[in-house]
């Protein structure tokens, strides 16, 4: 099963109507890209319960991830994944951002 949701502690300032997927050490690449479908904030208990069945993460660890009174879940559709991973200097990107950053 495909996670459907990406989990972050506040929404984009920016509009945003998709995300590159990057994969953390040790393979530092961009693996792939998706759409949001739909931008869910509230609590961390409440998102959880709205997004479990497709969360690809475990309750604890959504948790972890806000450890604010405030949660976002970003539902993704059309998610594609790259034959070849990208670099993130493709991007003009010269390191990994901490939580996000904005390319065009």
């Amino acid at each position: 099963e495909q996670k459907r949701y990406e989990f972050r502690k506040r929404i984009c300032k920016k509009t945003v109507d998709r995300i590159l997927i990057y994969s953390t050490s040790p393979v530092m690449k961009v693996m792939g890209e998706a759409e949001i479908e739909d931008i869910l904030v509230d609590t961390p208990e409440i998102i959880w319960e709205r997004t479990k069945e497709k969360a690809g993460l475990i309750r604890d660890s959504l948790i972890d991830i806000t450890q604010a009174e405030i949660a976002v879940a970003y539902k993704l559709k059309n998610i594609t994944e790259y034959e070849m991973p990208k670099e993130l200097k493709d991007y003009g990107i010269s390191r990994a951002p901490q939580s996000f950053q904005y390319v065009k």
